[in-house]
């Protein structure tokens, strides 16, 4: 009976298939016409007899479908031969035709005899037929209304006496063309050049591509724009580094980009590495990328490369797991597949011992099938038996409680520094339990209690300490409130200061405990200069305390908004540009440099603190967001401050590093005008800053009178403020994908910035050698002394620091907030 019903599920699921995907059949007839006009129709392997279907399942090569109609052929460099049929505008949900570097020939289609009412190819956005032999007139585009990029160079299309051609506000690239026209306009592109029949420099052309090959993904072409990559107006182009002018890294991962490897590259001689891991990018490894002599990485793991791979000099490091066609050859291993010497010198008889090797592909799916077997069979025991251990653990909690919380007590009185662990268990009763040591208590009274146990590393610091260092949490000690609750300032015996945030008992809910939770979380996992740092937390009954590093000249946003109000100077040009520089390492930190990538989804002028010589740190972690797999999510509620928030997130619960990116372009906006993100009693023009910034940056006199009037504006600071202004334009676009990565903020900001000196090896040594296990003087007086040290940045390296930030010391006479009082 089984059987039977399932042999009807599979046949009714086949049916339904068919009937869903069957492709409609005009469709196939243009796409029948298409093969019958070419010579060698068997390089589009579409299969001549058993499949009718182009959409399928399985869809024909270079076919793309939605549902049943045709919406892309994608048919370059296949070396065709012939004409292309009349029929093609019948292809009426087409949007992208891609038969470049072929050898069609004949004439454009013929688009005329249809209604005046109907638009030809209504749909096409993309038309790309460049080098081919095409011949004939090409006016037959005037009825694509709404194409976006059309490729026709290469060809044999006969000249026409334009008397007019404007191509005013496009994104055409590479060279400006020649034309006879009388009249020939072309502003507000992004030519390489600024006259007709120039050139583009070999690394622009060689770039230009790369680009081609990837099919202009949108999110490149607006940035990649002018002759010099490397020295644009606003820092290198966007995934790019360089070094003394020339290209040295392109670092483009998980960008979604689809096409395949231009031989180009092999142009760029200064190229040390390539970074294009989790894209879509299929077909092989051009040969000539092996005469890149500066070449270390080549890093294309998690694509569609096809075999063979091409065979690298010795030190080339080339990644190419995740690539299922290359499983075989790189036996589906994370390691380098490389090339030299050692190969080379067992060449004669390597294909002999490969064969014996390798079994046959029979014997190859038995072991899989076997191992995949023994796999689930394990996984099966080892369930039952962490079931039964549950259970077991379940039937005695009764009988063993895990301690309510783990305070610090001194061991003498006159070092109260030099603590043991004391597990402190409280039953419903409210009578208290101690022992020594760290092992679970047994409840004395035998009822049961509900436990809240939270230990990250050895620092779990007592309420009476800290009660004792914030003076019992006086008033006088206060530095400011937010969400969370308010911060304390606290002093040690030695002197050092502290912060110290103590959990409002109103907010203790399961929102209160995630935000505390989190921020432990989040910061015992990330070490960065530019990230406050958490030294230790506190859990007893409903208090919840959590101890940072003091930040002896508070939120960025006194500088900017109150300095006024709070006696203060105002901040410079440069200290505001170091700022920048600052948040923008600690965020690029956060999106891609840490194990895992995480989202701050409240990044603002409140949540940036200023420690020694106004160098700044990002606070404030009870928000941030694990980014999961795909690198985007949804959420259903909202987090965050209104003012900072994206579009896609604010209205669609959209959330990626975007996010963060465009909360950082409006803290670039407050630091250049000395404005709030978000001030109701402004006029409705200028309330929100971000909307009042897009209309105001693109007009050079609008922009210079919007800057803050405490900045003094000279030549120089002028340059770079434009410079600035328009990286806030650019991480504030509307469109997530427009947004550049934290890492070309960094670029930009740091040709801005002094450099600072190389970092000693001494100093890595003692800042990498913290101990978490000594007392917490110990650890602030270590962080101190390196704070004492300056160290450098490297726009260009692979490699950024991974350090924890380090203690300031606070300036005399003065205490400021350590989280403002416009926080969330």
């Amino acid at each position: 009976m089984f059987i039977e019903k399932l042999s009807k599920l599979i046949c009714f699921c086949s049916i339904i298939t068919l009937c869903y995907a069957a492709t409609n059949p005009n469709d196939l007839k243009v796409l029948n016409d298409f093969r019958k006009g070419l010579e060698n129709p068997e390089l589009l392997k579409w299969p001549e007899k058993g499949n009718n279907d182009p959409c399928g399942p399985p869809s024909w090569p270079y076919v793309f479908c939605s549902e049943d109609r045709v919406t892309q052929i994608q048919a370059k460099n296949l070396g065709l031969i012939g004409t292309l049929p009349q029929n093609f505008n019948q292809l009426t949900e087409l949007y992208n035709l891609g038969l470049q570097r072929n050898n069609l020939t004949g004439i454009l289609p013929s688009f005329s005899g249809l209604k005046s009412t109907q638009c030809t190819l209504s749909s096409l956005t993309n038309l790309r037929l460049s080098n081919n032999r095409l011949s004939g007139s090409i006016d037959v585009i005037a009825s694509m209304v709404f194409v976006t990029q059309i490729w026709l160079h290469g060809n044999k299309f006969s000249e026409m006496n334009l008397e007019l051609l404007v191509l005013n506000n496009n994104m055409l690239m590479g060279p400006i063309p020649k034309f006879k026209a009388a009249n020939f306009t072309y502003d507000d592109n992004l030519f390489c050049q600024t006259e007709p029949g120039v050139e583009c420099s070999q690394q622009v052309t060689s770039l230009l591509d790369f680009l081609a090959n990837l099919n202009y993904p949108s999110f490149l072409i607006s940035d990649w724009s002018g002759n010099k990559p490397c020295t644009s107006s606003t820092g290198p182009w966007f995934g790019l580094s360089c070094n003394s002018s020339e290209v040295s890294l392109i670092n483009l991962p998980k960008h979604k980009l689809n096409g395949s490897l231009s031989p180009s590259l092999a142009k760029l001689e200064s190229l040390l590495e390539i970074r294009l891991a989790g894209n879509n990018i299929s077909g092989v490894v051009p040969s000539d990328f092996t005469k890149l002599k500066s070449l270390r990485l080549l890093d294309l793991s998690d694509n569609n490369i096809e075999s063979p791979l091409p065979n690298f000099r010795d030190g080339v490091k080339v990644i190419t797991v995740g690539n299922p066609s290359l499983n075989n050859q790189t036996g589906g291993s994370v390691s380098p597949v490389t090339s030299g010497p050692s190969l080379e010198n067992n060449s004669t008889h390597s294909s002999a011992s490969y064969n014996q090797l390798v079994p046959s592909s029979h014997h190859r799916r038995f072991k899989t099938v076997a191992i995949l077997v023994g796999v689930a069979v394990f996984a099966v025991v080892v369930s039952f038996i962490v079931y039964l251990f549950l259970c077991f653990f379940k039937k005695d909690k009764n009988s063993l409680d895990a301690p309510s919380s783990i305070v610090v007590h001194s061991r003498d009185s006159s070092d109260p520094y030099n603590g043991i662990k004391i597990a402190v268990s409280s039953n419903n009763t409210g009578s208290l339990t101690e022992k020594s040591g760290t092992s679970s208590l047994t409840n004395l009274s035998g009822e049961t209690k509900n436990s809240h146990l939270i230990e990250v590393g050895n620092h779990v610091i007592s309420v009476q300490m800290l009660r004792k260092v914030t003076n019992d949490f006086a008033s006088e000690n206060e530095l400011g409130r937010g969400g969370f609750g308010t911060v304390y300032k606290g002093e040690l015996e030695d002197g050092t200061k502290i912060a110290v945030k103590r959990m409002e008992n109103g907010t203790i809910g399961n929102k209160g405990v995630e935000e505390f939770q989190a921020e432990i979380d989040v910061l015992s996992k990330v070490r960065h200069r530019h990230l406050v740092s958490l030294l230790g937390h506190s859990i007893e009954g409903n208090e919840r305390l959590l101890v940072y590093e003091y930040m002896p000249l508070g939120a960025l946003s006194q500088h900017l908004f109150h300095w006024k109000k709070l006696d203060l100077k105002p901040l410079s040009w440069s200290q505001r540009l170091v700022i920048a520089l600052d948040v923008a390492r600690a965020m690029e930190y956060l999106h891609g440099l840490t194990r895992e990538t995480f989202i701050h989804r409240d990044l603002k002028s409140s949540n940036i603190l200023l420690g020694h010589d106004f160098r700044a740190k990002v606070s404030d972690f009870g928000l941030v967001k694990l980014a999961p797999d795909g690198e985007k999510s949804v959420v259903t509620k909202l987090a965050g401050t209104f003012g900072y928030l994206a579009p896609e997130y604010a209205v669609m619960g959209k959330i990626t590093t975007k996010v963060d990116v465009f909360s950082y372009g409006v803290v670039l906006m407050e630091l250049l005008t000395g404005l709030t993100a978000l001030d109701e009693s402004r006029s409705e023009e200028i309330r929100y800053l971000a909307e009042w910034f897009w209309r105001v940056k693109s007009n050079n006199e609008k922009l210079m009178a919007a800057i803050d009037p405490a900045l003094e504006q000279n030549k120089e600071s002028c340059e770079s403020i434009t410079i600035v202004a328009e990286l806030a334009g650019h991480c504030t676009a509307r469109e997530a994908y427009h947004r550049p990565d934290m890492s070309h903020a960094v670029n930009v900001l740091s040709a801005l910035v002094e450099k600072w000196r190389p970092v000693s090896d001494e100093f890595n040594d003692s800042y990498s050698a913290v101990d978490g296990t000594r007392p917490l003087p110990q650890m602030l007086k270590i962080w101190k002394d390196a704070e004492n040290n300056e160290f450098s940045y490297s726009s260009t390296s692979a490699s950024l620091e991974d350090s924890k930030g380090s203690i300031a010391l606070r300036p005399n006479g003065f205490a400021d907030s350590f989280t403002s009082a416009d926080a969330r």
